[in-house]
């Protein structure tokens, strides 16, 4: 026996756009504004629209890429911009940051890399290493300006023998968080394996001991505590992604 669907309007389900349209941030050309052209048009309720805002969004992914420019930087600021304190953000609250040993934590390397060894705190601080001071945008709204230090993350898939024509990186993180870039990204002079915020190693609540400092990205997109990162040609996804969030992401 067959069920009849239910269709509905797009007034109907407006609201629901709009607050996908926060989620997704597609602030590079693709807004709500933008689907008017789905205006006096029916849509099945539930399933088909889920279908059509996840074509959006993929298409907003590939809109992004193609406007991408791996050698422009995002702004850079002074010490005395620095946001203090810089707040703690994540899924869950403060007081359950994962507790992690930096004697006994190592880097694990897998996917399309030459060099599979893991990496100990002290040989990735053996590597040269960058600093800069940039603005953390955060999709729920706010911004923080803070300073990072770190391994260039190119020259750390260089120095892996990572296959830099490969599509993605993922990562997976100690607090069950896990998210991906796109290679183009990856690459980018400003992304960085950050092992320092300030002065000093990464607080726990900033991500120790290794955290992704993408400022060409929303700061969901700069996954704290990392524990394993991998290269690969199928995307792998990440925790808000894989919930409606857009999926590239840049600032």
């Amino acid at each position: 026996m067959f069920r009849q669907r239910k269709r509905v309007k797009l007034a109907e389900i407006e609201p629901d756009l709009i607050r996908l349209e926060r989620r997704l941030f597609l602030k590079n050309g693709l807004s709500l504004g933008a689907l008017t052209m789905l205006t006096g048009c029916d849509l099945t309720d539930g399933d088909a629209v889920d279908k059509v805002l996840w074509a959006l969004s993929r298409w907003n992914d590939k809109v992004q890429a193609a406007l991408f420019d791996p050698t422009k930087l995002a702004p850079v600021y002074t010490e005395a911009d620095i946001t203090k304190p810089f707040p703690f953000n994540a899924f869950y609250d403060v007081d359950d940051v994962p507790e992690i040993d930096g004697n006994d934590w190592k880097l694990e390397v897998s996917g399309l890399v030459e060099d599979k060894s893991p990496w100990p705190l002290a040989r990735l601080r053996g590597l040269p290493q960058a600093s800069q001071i940039t603005r953390h945008i955060c999709i729920e709204g706010w911004s923080a300006i803070g300073q990072w230090s770190g391994v260039p993350f190119r020259a750390f898939l260089e120095q892996v023998g990572a296959d830099l024509k490969a599509k993605y990186v993922g990562f997976k993180c100690a607090d069950r968080y896990y998210s991906s870039l796109d290679m183009a990204t990856a690459l980018h002079p400003q992304t960085i394996l950050a092992l320092d915020y300030g002065k000093d190693p990464l607080p726990p609540e900033y991500g120790f001991p290794l955290k992704l400092r993408v400022p060409t990205k929303l700061g969901f997109k700069n996954p704290k505590h990392i524990g394993a990162l991998f290269v690969t040609n199928d995307n792998p996804g990440g925790y808000w992604e894989d919930q409606g969030y857009n999926w590239y992401s840049g600032s």
